[in-house]
């Protein structure tokens, strides 16, 4: 399953202009390419990992995507997605809810969604070049791109969706990478026993892990959880020992499933701090313009649904349709904060209420009698089917 990747040496070529350049192939900058390819668009994508890779990421995606996925020629359950239906809560005391999902999901790793999507794209005649991007000018309303291996690029339109923090947020001087992120998330995959059906969020003291099944009969089992927490311990398998594993359910599941991965992934500095959608003239998609806690399990829904928005902006100021710069900017910011600036706050609440032992436990007894408010709740931070 590799992927091809295109190095451009000509000089002439290095200065030919495209009319978007993407910098970051994840899902929001893949969907991105396929949509703005699909009407004639020239699009070049940099991508510093080579196809496919697995990443960090809870691998559950809301169904109001799909209908967009259709519209883009994907149908993830071709590729051994899985149909999820049913959403289960439990606490730091083992406490324990379930409800139905108002939409409804599907599992699927990033490994293999990536993958199609990448294929996709380059179907589409899209140009994916495997480097980074180190440096972006905005001048005489050009972007000029340079790259670490010195490569040079100029566009009408740059995408950023490099993901939740990269050394060219610190070049933009964006305002939450002078934060300390006290986050750290560790992924790896499992083979056992776990209801096709079913997408868990357990918390344990300091953190939480979602769980759910993806292609292949594999389930994917994902943490996040306070870095001053994790330090206590020696190392991932310490903290799981002495602090994961106290979740009597979560227990079940690592004690009772082999691992597929030789050493499970993890990432550090995960920022939840608010951001700004255009920097610098660019616009910025999926985690690049604001995460999700993953308490609320709905990152990836908003990826590509960001990627959605933007390249219909786009596609409307390439073809000049009485739409300057300042007016596709603006749109995009009002369109993504109408989108997804209540989910986010809604997210952040929900998170710092699961914080505390104690309310999260109050929490449960009152949904448990009153069970209907969970979906309620959960609907707070899902969207709509997207509307094509």
């Amino acid at each position: 399953m590799n992927t091809q990747t295109h190095s451009i040496s000509n000089s002439k070529e290095n200065l030919a202009a495209f009319d978007v350049l993407i910098i970051g192939g994840g899902l929001a900058g893949l969907c991105n390419a396929i949509h703005l390819s699909k009407f004639g668009t020239k699009v070049l994508l940099i991508e510093k990992n080579e196809y496919p890779k697995h990443k960090v990421c809870g691998e559950y995606i809301s169904n109001e995507v799909l209908p967009y996925l259709q519209y883009l020629e994907i149908d993830p359950f071709r590729f051994g997605a899985v149909k999820i239906d049913t959403f289960q809560l439990s606490t730091t005391t083992n406490k324990l809810i379930s409800a139905k999902l108002p939409l409804g999901g599907f599992g699927i790793s990033r490994y293999q969604l990536d993958f199609i999507l990448s294929e996709k794209a380059k179907k589409n005649n899209v140009l994916i070049i495997q480097d980074t991007v180190i440096d972006v000018d905005f001048k005489e309303d050009v972007f000029s791109v340079e790259t670490k291996n010195k490569q040079k690029f100029t566009s009408k339109i740059c995408i950023g969706s490099y993901g939740k923090r990269s050394t060219l947020d610190v070049k933009l001087k964006r305002g939450f990478i002078k934060k300390r992120s006290p986050y750290l998330g560790v992924k790896f995959h499992v083979k056992g026993s776990f209801s096709e059906n079913l997408v868990a969020l357990h918390n344990f003291k300091g953190g939480y892990c979602g769980v759910s099944k993806v292609e292949n009969n594999t389930i994917n089992v994902c943490y996040i959880t306070n870095f001053l927490s994790f330090q206590k311990y020696k190392n991932i398998n310490d903290f799981e020992k002495n602090v994961i594993l106290k979740n009597h359910f979560l227990k079940e599941i690592f004690e009772n499933s082999t691992s597929v991965f030789e050493q499970p992934l993890s990432i550090s500095q995960i920022s939840f701090e608010t951001k700004k959608p255009i920097e610098n003239h660019m616009m910025m998609c999926g985690d690049a313009a604001g995460m999700i806690h993953p308490l609320c399990g709905n990152g990836m829904s908003m990826a590509i649904q960001s990627a959605q928005i933007a390249s219909k902006l786009i596609l409307n100021y390439l073809k000049g349709n009485n739409t300057n710069r300042d007016t596709l900017e603006k749109r995009y910011i009002m369109q993504w904060n109408a989108q997804f600036k209540w989910r986010l706050k809604a997210g952040h609440f929900i998170a710092m209420l699961f914080r505390n032992d104690k309310v999260a436990s109050i929490l449960l007894q009152v949904l448990k009698r009153l069970p209907f408010l969970l979906p309620v709740i959960i609907k707070q931070t899902h969207g709509k089917p997207i509307d094509i």
